[in-house]
């Protein structure tokens, strides 16, 4: 007896062996492979900039602590190597308080002298209190000899002006005289007074002292 036996291709011993499979396939597709390397890359390049950054902000930290510290030694220098004085009076001028005074050697109005003391970038005098006065007067040699100060009577407010617009108070000078429209003050070694300011007398002219600094440079 015969008989036809048919199997099928696949249902055979060799059917169950693996085939093989393309060497492409366990290793993806190509845009996974690209997206992967750009990915490390990515991640690489983000630490370099993380790293270049931290040792930047660093670096700036100890610039500026040195800086500081720079300033604080130039500045603890410099009040060791300057102290304050005031400025020496011009030759002629006579230092009273904290000015700088001219006694004039020759005579005119009360308007002339507060012109020339102008042009000897200063002013006629104003005097401040009675403590002022009196170191003034002892300037003053020759009790006959009366000297302008830059106090006039302003008809306007019927009151004592000095030059720089304040107003005289009466506690600082006891003026002897007219007080009327025209009327200037005068000092002499002992009094005070008015007197018409076309009249002509020696005068007073001030400068201001100013605190300066005076350095003292070490041998290097």
């Amino acid at each position: 007896m015969y008989a036809d036996l048919n199997l099928p291709r696949d249902s055979g011993p060799e059917s169950s062996s693996p085939s093989s499979l393309p060497r492409d396939v366990c290793q993806g597709p190509p845009w996974h492979q690209f997206a992967l390397k750009l990915g490390c890359a990515g991640i690489i390049i983000l630490a370099l900039v993380v790293t270049g950054l931290s040792v930047s902000v660093t670096s700036l930290i100890q610039k500026s602590s040195r800086e500081k510290c720079s300033v604080n030694i130039q500045q603890n220098m410099s009040k060791t190597t300057e102290r304050p004085i005031l400025l020496n009076c011009p030759i002629s001028w006579e230092k009273v308080g904290e000015k700088c005074l001219l006694l004039s050697h020759t005579v005119n109005p009360w308007n002339n002298s507060l012109a020339d003391c102008s042009t000897k970038e200063s002013s006629l005098l104003i005097i401040r209190d009675k403590e002022e006065l009196r170191l003034t007067q002892k300037l003053i040699h020759d009790k006959a000899v009366p000297f302008w100060i830059g106090l006039k009577f302003s008809l306007t407010e019927k009151k004592w002006k000095w030059i720089n617009d304040s107003f005289l108070n009466s506690d600082e000078l006891k003026i002897t005289g007219d007080t009327k429209e025209n009327s200037c003050v005068y000092i002499s070694q002992t009094s005070v007074f008015s007197e018409y300011c076309s009249t002509e007398n020696k005068w007073i002219c001030q400068k201001e002292l100013t605190p300066v600094r005076n350095k003292v440079y070490r041998d290097s």
